[in-house]
């Protein structure tokens, strides 16, 4: 399976960078028994409140590399190849959206969907953590939880989990659950009963 190591990539501004296929899959995605395993030994809980919660509180689109911050940073890795500017912005470059199937030319077009929503993972744990910790999830490059996909579709999903939002593309649904699945798993955050239905539904269809 393919997987896209951030590491490796290097990006000058003003030229045109060959990154790996935008087809390839984000860092992390594991096995369907992998997903399997780690979704048996999640906790399965009611959500907690909303109480306090400020997407404030999970410091996001740090500083990477230079002039790079983590959305430009997924935006780049994401792409087939990519003109970036002295600004680290990328200025063309081609992208596929995994969600649902469309292809972008600009960087205007997408968003960067954190596979498990800020507010999501507040509910399901997060608000007990220090915000050097959610500062962490929120830029998290090491696992499958930031990916480039069409800005309005991003926005339909929101904070939704699985179970009353999946990807309008069905056979992105496969892969999304182990996404989803797997950071959570990273992250020690709890599931609900409805959640854990819809994922596990969702991964029964992975033939791998």
């Amino acid at each position: 399976m393919l997987t896209v190591a951030v590491a490796a990539l290097l990006f000058i501004a003003g030229t045109i960078v060959t990154t790996p296929s935008a087809w390839a899959l984000p860092p992390g995605t594991p096995s369907k028994a992998t997903a399997q395993s780690e979704l048996n030994a999640l906790s399965v809980r009611s959500q907690e409140s909303m109480t306090g919660y400020s997407r404030d509180k999970f410091p996001h689109w740090i500083t990477i590399s230079g002039a790079c911050n983590t959305r430009e940073t997924v935006l780049k890795r994401d792409a087939d190849s990519v003109t970036v500017g002295s600004d680290c912005y990328p200025t063309s470059g081609r992208w596929y959206s995994y969600y649902d199937g469309a292809v972008w030319y600009q960087a205007s077009d997408l968003d960067i969907d954190h596979i498990v929503p800020l507010a999501e993972a507040w509910r399901s744990g997060a608000s007990h953590w220090t915000t050097s910790k959610r500062q962490s999830f929120a830029n998290d490059l090491d696992g499958p939880q930031l990916i480039a996909v069409t800005d309005n579709v991003n926005q339909a999903k929101g904070d939704q989990d699985p179970s009353t939002w999946q990807p309008p593309r069905s056979g992105a649904r496969c892969a999304y659950a182990k996404w989803w699945i797997h950071t959570k798993y990273r992250w020690d955050l709890q599931l609900q009963s409805s959640e854990k239905s819809a994922l596990q539904s969702m991964l029964n269809s992975c033939t791998y």
